[in-house]
């Protein structure tokens, strides 16, 4: 076991997959002899040759379905969007076409893509390089939506991802890449898709949270712990479908939640929490429910990013307005 960052954990799976089952195959802009714009495949080509690992023209619907016709006829395809906000250029692949197949060939045909890129704000890039656009691909049926918070759910969620039999978007938070480490157990393991994680215990107050902002709220939990606050902190792990069962289990021991997110605040995956919370659960709750999200507009240029993206300190405030009720 050694420490390693997200990025080098995503990179052990990557290995791992490439290495058991020689129907992987991983293409995209730059992941050959780069070994991708962040480094996340280096080294990958000259272990498993240029068949399996390759480069493609700068062409997102070409490399989705390329993607799709390879998952329908045998193979295991990890396509790597450079940039989620590149995304737009393949949503017919993703959504018209792969998130379709089980239901399109009655279960008989799937298509197994496991569709890599990362999102999320906090290292100052440029514009379409930074969006969070988790909330358009939740909303697909028949396509799972993955997005880690730490290193060790990053390499066993991947895995899991990759020997899955559906499509699967797997996004990784760019901020996290090199921001942090855990300990990696050496070879394989992995993490159970479609579960959430009580990532802290606590009594007081529900958080849930996901990506990055499930650390934003472990400070929050640790700043309030010292008031003698106690917060249990959900990681929800996989978006799409969303774990209730453990949201539902949670808030009736707390009796309060606030939902986080570091997308815009209109629809998506923390309006779906609270509408699941408000159908089934509401009577778990003695406080309306909490929500912090990033404002309803474009994402913002560079220089905005530190006053759009959800912080501690706004999770915090909210939380004591929760509590306060």
């Amino acid at each position: 076991m050694a420490k390693k960052t997200y990025i080098q954990a995503i990179t052990d799976a990557l290995d791992i997959v490439l290495e058991d089952d020689p129907k992987t195959l991983i293409f995209g802009e730059d992941v050959g002899k780069n070994g991708g714009v962040f480094r996340t495949t280096q080294g990958l080509q000259e272990k498993y040759g240029e068949d399996r690992v390759f480069d493609t023209p700068l062409a997102e619907s070409g490399i989705l379905g390329l993607a799709t016709g390879l998952g329908l006829t045998g193979w295991r395809p990890i396509p790597e969007i450079q940039f989620m906000g590149f995304s737009f250029e393949a949503i017919d692949q993703i959504a018209g076409q792969e998130a379709r197949m089980r239901f399109r060939f009655d279960g008989t045909k799937t298509a197994p893509v496991t569709i890599r890129t990362p999102y999320g704000g906090g290292t100052h890039t440029a514009e379409m390089h930074a969006d969070n656009l988790e909330n358009f691909f939740t909303g697909v049926p028949g396509l799972r939506v993955v997005m880690p918070s730490n290193p060790y759910d990053a390499k066993g969620l991947l895995i899991s991802s990759v020997e899955n039999n559906d499509p699967v978007m797997f996004l990784e938070n760019l901020k996290l890449y090199r921001s942090m480490k855990d300990d990696i157990p050496d070879g394989k393991y992995t993490v159970p898709l479609d579960k959430a994680k009580v990532a802290r215990e606590g009594n007081d107050i529900t958080i849930v949270a996901y990506g990055a902002e499930v650390n934003e709220a472990l400070k929050v939990a640790d700043s309030l712990a010292e008031k003698n606050i106690s917060v249990e902190v959900i990681d929800l792990r996989t978006v799409s479908p969303i774990d209730s069962e453990t949201i539902f289990k949670s808030i009736e021991k707390t009796h309060k939640v606030v939902i986080v997110q570091e997308a815009q605040k209109m629809a998506g995956v923390g309006a779906q929490v609270a509408s699941a919370i408000a159908e089934d659960a509401v009577l778990s709750l003695d406080a309306p429910i909490g929500r912090v999200a990033a404002p309803n507009s474009v994402y913002p240029f560079a220089l905005g990013e530190d006053i759009w993206i959800p912080r501690a300190k706004e999770i915090e405030e909210k939380v004591n307005e929760i509590l306060n009720y």
